[in-house]
């Protein structure tokens, strides 16, 4: 491992952002004190801040004479999740969290910008995107509307993050579809309700939807070429207020995750179709309001090779998995990478479900504070490489 001594030198400066954020979450579009902490961290290392992009967005600039430029991306929010840990650093805001080490990807790309700023071993510009609202919020989204490359012009545009599973200072890459494009929909079964000891009277809505929630199944394994994609869970059943009263409806909630655009577009008519003919056939009928979300992340092929340098360069081959196994959730760095060419890579942090269950998302998580240098070195040695 080449690690840039400079880098380390600051690691427990690093680790002392990081934990500041963490020990304040705020959700998206709420990351006032957040984007301040960013803000005056760019100015001390003498870099021009824009803010105001997608409301508590910040973009801090490097120029360093001609040449290409390039835009690293980091995220800036958190959950609204109540935080189970006791540590000293934990999050003094009720009801939020950073359960997906956003404050780490903060920490990290800050120690890149530090180091780049005195060095200035490179050639261009370097745009250091701190983007909001990743949570839900389509932040990427709303900063590419308005204006982001058109005001910060890149040749290419990078993110990264961390990874819970895979081994710490390990990094996953691969070209193509690496997480999920996620849609959600709500699907309404309407019957005909009345008394729970006559159900030859009514049409159930409940037994409707479970017979529809079975077949929704059946577009992955008969409808979907078997080497695509596909998760349609209905993760939310309402309906009924009573013991004794069968109810008029069933609402019915969920996500599809899928990789490739056709398959994404087809799903949308397959599910009306079988919810139809269920419904027909059981004298029901439905509704579907299908909602597009956040499109899949897929990292175009020269910027896949170019991050895979840097990470090689960094941590030795040995410690790169390539083509790692795509992952089904999303990511709205998806957007900057549909304006843009880019790559999108994993950083492994070395924890998982064995460790007191300290996984993504969960109540328990927390950044690992000892790949702080890795992720920050990596952000440098590919401005370096890239900008030489």
């Amino acid at each position: 491992m080449k690690l840039i001594k400079e880098i380390e030198n600051f690691h427990d400066e690093m680790t002392i952002w990081r934990r500041d954020i963490h020990r304040h979450p705020e959700l998206a579009f709420e990351e006032k004190r957040t984007s301040d902490f960013v803000s005056e961290k760019l100015k001390e290392f003498g870099i021009e801040i824009h803010r105001g992009l997608a409301k508590t967005g910040v973009v801090g600039t490097i120029r360093n004479g001609d040449g290409r430029s390039i835009g690293l991306r980091a995220d800036l929010d958190a959950l609204p999740l109540e935080e189970k840990n006791t540590f000293e650093h934990v999050s003094i805001n009720p009801g939020k969290m950073h359960a997906c080490g956003h404050d780490g990807h903060t920490a990290m790309l800050l120690g890149a910008a530090k180091y780049l700023a005195d060095s200035k071993n490179f050639q261009g510009t370097v745009h250091f995107i701190f983007q909001p609202a990743e949570e839900g919020g389509s932040g990427g989204d709303i900063m590419v509307k308005e204006g982001l490359f058109e005001k910060f012009p890149v040749d290419s545009v990078y993110g990264m993050h961390n990874w819970t599973g895979l081994e710490a200072g390990h990094f996953g890459i691969k070209s193509g579809p690496i997480m999920a494009a996620a849609d959600t929909f709500d699907l309404i079964i309407h019957g005909k309700g009345g008394h729970a000891a006559m159900p030859h009277q009514c049409i159930d809505p409940i037994i409707v939807s479970s017979h529809v929630l079975s077949a929704l199944q059946s577009i992955s394994s008969r409808s979907i070429h078997p080497i695509d994609s596909l998760v349609i869970s209905v993760t939310q059943i309402h309906s009924g207020d009573a013991y004794n009263i069968i109810p008029d409806s069933v609402r019915m909630h969920g996500t599809v995750r899928t990789f490739l655009p056709e398959t994404r577009e087809e799903i949308p008519s397959k599910m009306l179709n079988i919810s139809e003919g269920v419904c027909n056939a059981m004298g029901a009928s439905c509704e579907l309001n299908y909602i597009y979300g956040y499109p899949a992340t897929v990292n175009s092929v020269t910027e896949t090779d170019i991050s895979a340098k840097a990470a090689v360069d960094l941590v030795g081959k040995d410690k790169v998995v390539l083509n790692p196994t795509p992952s089904m959730a999303s990511e709205d760095f998806s957007y900057m990478l549909q304006a843009c060419p880019g790559c999108y890579v994993w950083l492994g942090i070395g924890l998982g479900e064995s460790e007191n269950g300290c996984i993504l998302h969960s109540s328990k998580y927390d950044f690992n504070d000892d790949v702080l240098p890795i992720g920050a070195a990596y952000w440098a040695t590919l401005v370096e490489n890239q900008l030489q």
